[in-house]
């Protein structure tokens, strides 16, 4: 299987894409989106979430970013748009269902809720269309980092922001020379022996449990790595990011699963956002996922 092939087969003619789509899927896969900060590619996203219908859309996790709103508030109009997006991609009839990570922990005190359509879960076994099982798990619970040593986990975050706003501002000059996108933590993720060495372990780590589950695969995010290979006789697929790498995990009507890099169809390019543009501390009107946020940070 190609892991990053696009664009999207064709629809069939019972694979019909609703709402303006352009392509049909059975089952999509997204985590780490990080709404509420800088670094989250919204606009790439929001085009994503418009041109691919699905029937079923995983969110896998750190879909909003609770431990940098804490710090700060972030929340350009572009992000209120994708939460809008995926409530009415509820509303049309796609079955959503959200798996908080430890990025919006805040979220699994509501698991086995509902808000505007959105189930909340803890985990999840989903059963392809030929008849796999894939345990869905964000993956922060295979972290030995965020088990044991939390702190160290928020030092770690503050430092890849700051990797983020260098590679914001370095993208900004090669934009301005015409040269495509380039993720420099990404890149450094690739490079760093002992990064390579975690992503690994962690791979390997996930893998194992979902066997223990009597699972088929297991689809995780989390490590912000996007890959779907064989690790001893377990599929193995991470459905990547919206920071760095723009992919996402999609599983066709045959049951066919296929990871789409959205960066491929040419980067939206970065811009600063407006003061105008990020929305207030204490706006006058919320989705309902924006009012249960609120809640959690401010009984932290």
């Amino acid at each position: 299987m190609d892991r990053h092939a696009h664009p999207l087969d064709p629809p069939t003619e019972d694979q019909r894409p609703r709402d303006g789509a352009t392509a049909r899927v059975r089952t999509v896969w997204i985590s780490d989106l990080h709404l509420g900060t800088p670094g989250c590619q919204a606009v790439a996203l929001l085009d994503f979430l418009k041109q691919v219908d699905c029937d079923q859309l995983f969110l896998v996790g750190d879909i909003i970013d609770g431990w940098q709103l804490r710090r700060s508030w972030y929340w350009p109009q572009a992000h209120n748009d994708v939460i809008q997006k995926l409530l009415r991609k509820a509303r049309k009839g796609t079955r959503v269902i959200f798996v908080p990570g430890n990025h919006d922990e805040f979220a699994r005190k509501y698991v086995e809720h509902e808000f505007g359509g959105v189930e909340v879960h803890s985990e999840w076994m989903h059963v392809t269309a030929d008849g796999k099982r894939l345990w869905v798990t964000h993956g922060d619970l295979f972290d030995g980092v965020i088990q044991c040593a939390k702190w160290l986990a928020y030092v770690g975050d503050t430092l890849y922001t700051m990797i983020l706003k260098l590679n914001k501002h370095f993208n900004s000059m090669r934009a301005r020379m015409g040269l495509p996108y380039w993720s420099l933590s990404k890149y450094l993720k690739h490079k760093v022996k002992r990064a390579v060495s975690y992503i690994g372990e962690f791979e390997v780590a996930v893998a194992r449990e979902a066997r223990k589950r009597g699972a088929d695969g297991v689809v995780c995010g989390h490590i912000h790595h996007a890959e779907m290979r064989d690790i001893d006789g377990v599929l193995y697929c991470n459905d990547g990011d919206w920071v760095e790498s723009l992919t996402a995990l999609v599983e066709h009507a045959d049951g066919r699963l296929e990871i789409l890099d959205w960066s491929a169809r040419g980067h939206p390019g970065e811009r600063t956002v407006p003061e105008d543009e990020v929305a207030p501390a204490q706006p006058g009107v919320r989705a309902p996922e924006l009012a249960v946020m609120s809640e959690a940070l401010s009984a932290r």
